[in-house]
């Protein structure tokens, strides 16, 4: 059950990470995305990573 958190606690840190850059515009990768300069995906990127954060902090207790 731990190695199972940690994974996907790491992954949606991820990509919570990748949303906040592309929802601010520090990353255009891929440039045809819908997300990039569109600062809700940074709000949701926020929300994600910090699930993400949860996860892993429960993976190490």
């Amino acid at each position: 059950m731990r190695n199972w958190l940690l994974v996907v606690g790491l992954i949606a840190l991820a990509i919570g990470l990748l949303w906040i850059g592309q929802g601010l515009g520090l990353v255009t990768w891929p440039r045809q995305s819908f997300m990039i300069n569109q600062i809700q995906w940074a709000g949701y990127g926020a929300a994600l990573a910090a699930l993400g954060l949860v996860l892993v902090w429960q993976s190490k207790r």
